[in-house]
């Protein structure tokens, strides 16, 4: 071939190289799968698009993986910062009444 004859040692390591670049292979592969992996556990409701950030934010740099990574972890329970929450309650309360109301009223066609 190239004026030497491969033996044992050359096979062996070309096998080694072989299973280093498989095994970094997977080892990138699990890393850009950990946000989605964490969010998914978490049930977090944007599961889906923190996956898709991870695996999309390892390529070209780390910085989006790192937010995806972060996102993954940020609490999911919503909160309206219009109002406090003696207020937020006594709204969803109004607000509770005035569905009440509206379905408890006639139907304009019954009237006739």
């Amino acid at each position: 071939m190239l004026g030497f004859e491969l033996d044992f040692w050359d096979y062996a390591t070309f096998a080694t190289a072989s299973l280093a670049g498989f095994a970094g292979v997977m080892i990138y592969m699990w890393i850009a799968g950990l946000p989605g992996r964490i969010a998914l556990a978490r049930k977090h409701p944007e599961a889906e698009a923190v996956k898709i950030m991870g695996w999309a934010g390892l390529l070209p740099t780390i910085l989006p993986w790192i937010q995806a990574f972060i996102w993954a972890f940020k609490p999911t329970d919503i909160v309206d910062i219009r109002r406090m929450p003696k207020e937020e309650a006594k709204a969803l309360a109004e607000e509770a009444a005035r569905a009440g109301e509206s379905s408890r009223a006639p139907h304009p066609s019954a009237r006739d």
